[in-house]
């Protein structure tokens, strides 16, 4: 958690290790941004307002560096623009000061659930970019004309090439990816980030 007053710091700790939690605290923004980055998940419980670094420029910068902490904002200086804002850019709660331990303890348990299933996702979509590194330029371009559901024919006409060239790239797509059916071609692709071709000259991994 991060708060700059260190009775909060202190009664929270306590409160967080009689729930089971590991818990770390920060006087400020900045020693947390200067922390070892923690590959698990992580809940960040998180005041507001304080010297330096408030509480919504450290989210902001954490977004910007693509970290997977769900955050738990605090306040004894909650409004309702800075709630909105704060939820809008992915907050698990916005909890005014004094707040009750047990809605604090059930936002905590929500974010560590959010923040399992982000790595989750997360692992996934590298596996799945691992695989699709593996293919050539041209059976990526043929992986997305098949995801876009054309015929080997129809892709044939497209790259200017013979069916039986493009049934030999698909096989291999199918191969490296290894996957049995368009379905999980698909499925693997979406969890990689690759769209669906819309003329043979764009390829692209957002």
């Amino acid at each position: 958690m991060v708060d700059d007053d260190q009775s909060v710091r202190r009664g929270l700790g306590r409160l967080f290790k009689s729930a089971g939690y590991a818990a770390e605290t920060f006087a400020s923004a900045e020693d947390y941004l200067a922390r070892e980055i923690f590959e698990g998940p992580i809940c960040l419980v998180l005041d507001v307002r304080m010297p330096g670094l408030n509480g919504l420029g450290l989210q902001e910068t954490l977004e910007k560096r693509g970290a997977c902490e769900q955050i738990v904002f605090i306040t004894g200086h909650g409004d309702v623009s800075t709630a909105t804002q704060a939820m809008k850019s992915g907050a698990i709660d916005f909890l005014t000061k004094p707040f009750d331990d047990v809605e604090l303890i059930e936002a905590v348990k929500l974010a560590f659930e959010r923040a399992k299933e982000q790595l989750h996702k997360r692992g996934e979509r590298r596996e799945a970019r691992g695989r699709i590194e593996k293919l050539t330029p041209r059976e990526f371009e043929v992986l997305r004309f098949v995801i876009m559901g054309l015929l080997n024919k129809q892709i044939a006409a497209e790259l200017h090439t013979a069916e039986k060239t493009i049934k030999v790239h698909r096989g291999r797509v199918m191969q490296k990816l290894r996957v049995t059916s368009v379905p999980d071609l698909v499925r693997v692709s979406q969890r990689a980030g690759v769209s669906p071709a819309h003329n043979p000259h764009k390829t692209k991994i957002n």
